[in-house]
């Protein structure tokens, strides 16, 4: 099978997924014909989705009862899960916000629903603690995975999910913002700058092994150091099987993995390399603001100066001030915009570099 990449920072590629792929994330996830008399999946993804493709696989898989949502709309998925019983669901973060946004009190009123999986991009805290109360049933499950690497490689459990909640230790709360830890058949790897691995705790690349990671793509050649060259199928692993992610990341002494951006995302500003996801979660904690981003704009000055885009509202003085304040002034954006929308994927990636050919035209 033959899936596009999102295309958020570069041109789509098209990931080769074989039956060997598909096969080992299905078998090492999902136990055979497991699904209860009564369970219902709904699956409101699309299919050109690696999640969408997943989710219909294992859910068939178990024996679960499948309902397809051929367009999402808010209410409209509430509606389905009262009205068909629905017991699992995924949901792409946009898709969380939306229906989060749709229930007006604390209460969604979805009894049936045991498990809400969410996953695809990077889900805003104060999005993932307001679903929380809003599905007090719901067993919530952050996914993480790529195209190359045929779905999902780390879940956080609803174990993880209620330990953050009510845990005394900042450790344990802080996990609410890992993807967890890795599925069986999956091993992870932090490595830094100059290729050595990192220690726990320590930032740097992440790369992953297993059966189902493909990191083949069509009409690229496979080169022992993960380079690309032009003929029929190939791929990008190294020469131990590891695939390069492109994000940056790190592993915590229990295994649990915190995903901090994609490499291409990183800005340079005087030397200092700064990832737009930690001042983007510190935007989100402003009164007012529901969505962020931070992007790098060429500067003559400092290399690259920070933008943040924004959709809500505020006054831009008192929104950089409220990052000095939690940050630092190198991390605090120069410059704020406001948009109604940010331009997103069909299933709710941020495209950053049609937003940073924006900001070069109307910033530069």
């Amino acid at each position: 099978m033959l899936l596009y990449t999102s295309g958020t920072t570069a041109a789509p590629k098209a990931a080769v997924l074989r039956h060997r792929h598909l096969l080992a994330y299905v078998f090492n996830t999902v136990e055979f014909g497991s699904a209860g008399e009564g369970d219902a999946a709904l699956v409101a993804v699309p299919p050109y989705h690696v999640a969408g493709l997943a989710n219909l696989l294992t859910n068939l898989y178990a024996g679960r009862r499948v309902v397809y949502l051929a367009a999402f709309d808010a209410g409209e998925w509430l509606e389905t899960v009262r009205r068909e019983r629905i017991t699992h669901a995924m949901v792409v973060p946009t898709m969380l916000a939306r229906i989060a946004a749709e229930v007006p009190g604390d209460d969604a009123g979805t009894p049936t629903l045991r498990s809400l999986a969410y996953g695809g991009a990077r889900t805003p805290r104060p999005v993932v603690e307001r679903a929380l109360r809003i599905f007090p049933e719901a067993g919530f499950v952050n996914a993480y995975g790529l195209t190359e690497t045929a779905s999902s490689v780390a879940v956080l459990s609803p174990e993880d999910h209620r330990a953050a909640l009510t845990s005394g230790d900042p450790g344990v709360r802080d996990r609410l913002g890992s993807v967890g830890r890795a599925l069986p058949g999956i091993e992870f790897q932090i490595r830094t700058e100059d290729g050595e691995p990192a220690g726990a705790g320590e930032s740097g690349l992440v790369f992953v092994r297993g059966e189902q990671i493909s990191g083949e793509y069509d009409g690229m050649e496979r080169t022992s150091e993960g380079g690309t060259g032009r003929r029929a199928g190939g791929g990008a692993l190294d020469s131990g099987g590891w695939f390069a992610t492109r994000d940056r990341g790190r592993l915590d002494a229990d295994g649990y993995l915190f995903i901090e951006g994609r490499a291409d995302d990183t800005i340079i500003r005087g030397g200092e390399n700064i990832a737009p996801a930690e001042i983007e979660d510190v935007l989100l904690t402003y009164p007012g603001i529901v969505e962020a981003a931070v992007i790098g704009v060429a500067d003559p000055e400092w290399g690259q100066r920070l933008v943040a885009v924004v959709v809500g509202d505020g006054d831009p003085a008192e929104i950089k001030q409220w990052v000095k304040d939690r940050l630092r002034s190198a991390k605090t954006p120069d410059t704020i915009v406001f948009r109604t929308e940010l331009p997103k994927t069909d299933t709710g990636k941020l495209l950053r570099r049609i937003l940073l050919a924006e900001l070069e035209t109307t910033h530069a």
